[in-house]
């Protein structure tokens, strides 16, 4: 097999592209196609598309987290790989040869996973309530290998309002560091740092040009090592995300028409699933509605379809027709305007919102909260409040880094439903031209592409 590497440069679109001078180049020296993603077109989904060839109705990751129904619980961001369903795209290519190993990095759903080598974020939560930073790897001695060789990963600048190229570097060294000490046939490198600053201040060239110029510095130097040592490589992207000036909070309007259950503890409110007739689970401009009465489905969708911000909502054949209808998927799915996204927000007054609402907190969440890039611009002196966080934490005190603001204004870009254009949408780039069969690929398609790169000449 063709030693192959695969590097998902997150958030690189066609428009974005001719700003980045080295990929540009690099690009058009090859071939380039637009690829239409899967609805929802969110890291989780279109991953485990890429590495099933399966739409979310046959590997089931309907979302960045769902509803587990069974435990009543919403949750965001597991990382057991037991949770995609379908053959994985390194187990078919093992089938076809045993000596083929595999390396994945940073793709999420790592841990546990049927790869030769993994390496993903797993802070580490004492019960002292600290986070502190650091991974899981498979062989589990590499986690101390590259620790050592590279320092602890940046945890901080990975997610949150510290995000910086650091993270992507990390990443990318981590990459080398294991195709030096394993030389795995095909290796997959998660490339995030785009998708923070898009999110976080939109798509103007001004505002992301010197992002722009640091992920192809990366790119740069895991494009020449890479073909230094005759891999095919392969860039591609999950999705593009697009400008937006307004928030929507569906659980709220379920709220006020008397939809959703709240439980008060200790004088803030908390989300009751479980009791709730129908809520909404939020991830970025898409949205899974879950009813436990069925007889209210219909009433429920005009009500939603009539919410400012909500393009369409769909319902069991609509699901069926972008291939989102899996047991984990809500009776509805709600689909946020161009201009939109979904908050998770569900209380009515910032005064009784939960304690974790104001920090970075992705699992007790139950939704994707943009809002954490972002430090409340309303604390006076925000690095002495942070100061003084940290110091209570060394000394030994319980205590939260509550800087998150609740102001949903704050986000200028999302991604989630369908793109407009090629210029808005993700894309792959190869230069084994033969390989790429149609310069337009579905998502389900990247799964051929990949194999074909490891099988054929080029």
């Amino acid at each position: 097999m063709h030693k192959t590497v695969v590097l998902n440069v997150v958030g690189l679109t066609p428009s974005l592209l001719k700003h980045a001078p080295f990929l540009s180049k690099w690009v058009a020296s090859g071939q380039i196609a637009a690829i239409n993603p899967v609805l929802p077109a969110v890291t989780c989904s279109v991953q485990a598309s890429y590495l099933t060839g399966k739409y979310p109705q046959g590997h089931g990751v309907v979302a960045n987290g769902w509803y587990f129904r069974d435990e009543c619980e919403v949750k965001f961001w597991r990382q057991s790989n037991k949770l995609v369903q379908g053959q994985k795209i390194w187990e078919a290519a093992r089938a076809l040869n045993p000596s083929f190993t595999c390396a994945n990095l940073f793709w999420w759903y790592n841990m546990y996973s049927s790869v030769d080598i993994s390496v993903t974020p797993r802070p580490m939560y004492p019960a002292d309530g600290r986070k502190i930073p650091d991974i899981y790897t498979q062989p589990a001695q590499l986690r101390f290998q590259l620790q050592k060789r590279l320092g602890t990963f940046p945890l901080f600048e990975f997610w949150g309002p510290k995000t910086t190229i650091r993270s992507t570097q990390w990443i990318a060294q981590a990459a080398i560091a294991v195709e030096e000490m394993s030389s795995p046939t095909l290796t997959f490198v998660y490339l995030p740092h785009l998708d923070y600053c898009l999110q976080r201040v939109g798509t103007e060239i001004g505002a992301i040009a010197r992002d722009l110029q640091e992920i192809d510095a990366v790119c740069q130097d895991l494009i020449q090592f890479y073909e230094s040592r005759s891999a095919r490589v392969i860039v591609l992207s999950e999705y593009g995300i697009t400008p937006v000036n307004r928030a929507v909070s569906l659980n709220r309007v379920l709220r006020e028409h008397g939809y959703l259950a709240i439980r008060e503890e200790l004088g803030r409110e908390l989300l009751a699933p479980g009791a709730s007739t129908a809520f909404a689970v939020a991830d970025h401009q898409i949205a899974h509605i879950y009813i436990s009465d069925r007889t209210k489905i219909a009433d429920l969708q005009q009500l939603i379809e009539q919410v400012p911000g909500v393009d369409f909502v769909l319902g069991a054949e609509g699901k069926a027709a972008y291939h989102l209808n899996h047991p984990r998927s809500g009776e509805l799915v709600a689909v946020a305007a161009p201009d939109a996204w979904f908050t998770y927000y569900y209380w009515l007054d910032d005064n009784k919102a939960p304690d974790f609402a104001r920090t970075v907190d992705i699992h007790r969440k139950p939704g994707y909260d943009p809002v954490e890039l972002f430090v409340d611009p309303t604390i006076r002196w925000q690095q002495l409040k942070v100061a003084k966080i940290l110091l209570q934490k060394q000394l030994g005190f319980r205590t939260l880094m509550d800087i998150i603001p609740l102001d949903a204004s704050l986000v200028k870009g999302s991604h989630g439903r369908l793109p407009k254009s090629t210029d808005e949408a993700p894309l792959l780039a190869t230069h084994a031209t033969n390989l790429l069969p149609s310069t337009s690929l579905d998502a389900v398609d990247i799964y051929d592409v990949i194999l074909s790169h490891l099988q054929q000449d080029g």
